[in-house]
C-alpha cells in the first residue's frame, strides 16, 4: 500500500470535461473533491470541437435527450460564471450557428430537419441564399440552402478544461484543504464497506499505485475506462463503445480573418461537416464518426473533412494546417448518457440505490453540451434531492434485473 492517504468528500475518477465539471459544482458546493485522472482533458475533450448545439444536434428517434440538451445549454452562462471568470478565458461565445447544404438533395435532408425541430419547439429560420453570403461572405456560391439557429452557441474545451483545473485549485488553496485537487494515476476499481459485497456501500477509490482514496460518494465518469473498473455490482452492464472521430485544427492567414463569425454545419452530399471559428484566429473542422478500432488519424478521414469544408468554404484551401487529432467517444447503444445512481436489484426501482456511486458516462457527442447539467445532476443526488426528470438516463437501464453480486479482491473496507 502506498503511503498516500486521502479522504474527501467526493472522488471523481475521469478528468475529462464531463467529470471536471461535476468535481467544479462538488467545490463550488462547499465539498472537498478530488479528480482522479493521469491524464486530464487528454481523451475526447482534447479533441471536441466543443459545439453547443441543442437544436442542430436533434436527430431522428433521440428526441428523448433533446430535453437534456436544452437543460444542459441553458445553464451554461451560469456556469461558466461560476469559474469566476470571463467568457473569454474559457472560450464559450454566444454566436450563431449556420445549417447548410452543399446541393439540392441536402438542403432537403435539412428542411426535414427543420420540420423536426419545429414540432419539437426548436426556432431554426430558413435564410436566402444571399442573405447567408451577407452573413458568411466567405461561403461558397455552391451552397444551396441555408438555415439559422441563435441558440446553439461554443465553447473551447480545452480552455474550459483548464480554467476548470485552475479554479479547484485556487479554491482548494484558499480553503485551505490540504490536498492537490488532482491526483495524476489510474483509478483501478471500486473500496466498499463489505470487500465481499459489490452492493454494499462504496467507499472509496483503489489507484494504480496501491493507494486508497476514501470517500464519502464515488462518482465514476472516465468514460470507455469505466466499464473496466473493479468493484462495480456484477449486474451493471454499461455497454460502452469506442466511436472514433477525426478533427482538424487550421489557422486563419490575417488576411482572410475572420474567415467564419459562425459555427457552420453542413451536409456534402449527405456526409455532415462542420467548420468552428476560434476567438484565437484557428478553425475547427470536424469530425468523422468510425468504429472500426482504429485510434490513429485516417488519412481518409483527412482529405474527407477538408474535401468537403472547402465545398462549403473555399478559403479553407489557403488556411495551414496545424494538427490533426483522433480520440474515441464513449457511446451507448441508444447513444444517450448513462448518469445516475445504480439500483442494488434492478432498474425498475431507485428506492434502493447502492450508496456512495454514481455513474456519469456514454456521453458520446454530447459531452461538452452535456457538463453543466451532468455537474448539477450528480450535485443533487449527493444532496438527496430527488429528481425524476432524469430517471430514464440511469446508468443501470441495460443491466439484468437480479443477477447476484460479488466484489473485486480489489475491493476495501471503510
Amino acid at each position: 500500500m502506498s503511503e498516500r492517504s486521502l479522504t474527501v468528500d467526493v472522488a471523481v475518477i475521469g478528468g475529462g470535461i464531463v467529470g471536471l465539471g461535476i468535481a467544479w459544482a462538488v467545490a463550488h458546493s462547499g465539498r472537498t473533491v478530488v479528480v482522479i485522472d493521469p491524464d486530464p482533458a487528454g481523451g475526447a475533450t482534447y479533441a471536441a470541437a466543443g459545439m453547443l448545439a441543442a437544436v442542430s444536434e436533434l436527430h431522428y428517434r433521440e428526441e428523448a435527450l433533446l430535453e437534456l440538451m436544452l437543460a444542459s445549454s441553458s445553464l451554461y452562462p451560469a456556469f461558466i460564471e461560476s469559474l469566476g471568470m470571463d467568457s473569454d478565458a474559457t472560450g464559450y461565445q454566444r454566436t450563431r450557428t449556420m445549417n447548410v447544404g452543399a446541393e439540392s438533395a441536402d438542403r432537403q435532408a435539412l428542411a426535414d430537419l427543420r420540420s423536426v425541430q419545429l414540432t419539437n419547439g426548436l426556432s431554426v429560420e430558413p435564410l436566402t441564399i444571399r442573405a447567408a453570403r451577407m452573413l458568411e461572405p466567405l461561403l461558397s456560391p455552391r451552397v444551396s440552402g441555408a438555415f439559422m439557429v441563435e441558440q446553439d452557441h461554443q465553447v473551447d474545451p480545452r480552455r474550459l478544461a483548464e480554467r476548470i483545473q485552475l479554479a479547484l485549485a485556487a479554491l482548494a488553496e484558499n480553503d485551505g484543504w490540504g490536498h492537490d485537487t488532482l491526483i495524476r494515476v489510474h483509478a483501478t476499481g471500486l473500496a466498499h464497506e463489505d470487500s465481499a459485497d459489490a452492493s454494499s456501500r462504496v467507499t472509496g477509490v483503489a489507484l494504480a499505485d496501491g493507494s486508497l482514496v476514501r470517500a464519502t460518494e464515488v462518482v465514476v465518469a472516465n468514460g470507455l475506462g469505466a466499464a473496466g473498473l473493479s468493484g462495480l455490482p456484477q449486474r451493471l452492464s454499461l455497454p460502452l463503445r469506442p466511436v472514433y472521430g477525426d478533427i482538424l485544427r487550421l489557422r486563419v492567414p490575417a488576411h482572410l480573418q475572420p474567415v467564419l463569425t459562425c459555427t457552420l454545419r453542413g451536409l456534402v452530399h449527405g456526409v455532415p461537416v462542420y467548420l468552428v471559428p476560434r476567438s484565437d484566429g484557428t478553425l475547427v473542422i470536424g469530425a468523422t464518426q468510425r468504429e472500426d478500432g482504429s485510434s490513429a488519424v485516417s488519412a481518409g478521414a483527412v482529405y474527407q473533412l477538408l474535401r468537403d469544408a472547402q465545398v462549403l468554404v473555399p478559403a479553407v484551401n489557403e488556411l495551414e494546417l496545424i494538427e490533426m487529432t483522433a480520440r474515441a467517444r464513449p457511446g451507448t447503444p441508444d447513444n444517450a448518457p448513462l448518469l445516475g445512481r445504480v439500483g442494488r436489484t434492478g432498474a425498475e426501482s431507485d428506492t434502493d440505490d447502492i450508496p456512495g456511486l454514481i455513474i456519469a458516462t456514454g456521453f458520446f457527442r454530447h459531452g461538452v453540451l452535456l457538463t453543466p447539467i451532468a455537474a448539477q445532476y450528480c450535485l443533487q443526488l449527493i444532496e438527496e434531492i430527488t429528481v425524476d426528470r432524469w430517471r430514464n438516463f440511469r446508468p443501470d437501464r441495460f443491466s439484468a434485473s437480479r443477477a447476484p453480486a460479488s466484489a473485486s479482491p480489489t475491493g476495501a473496507r471503510s
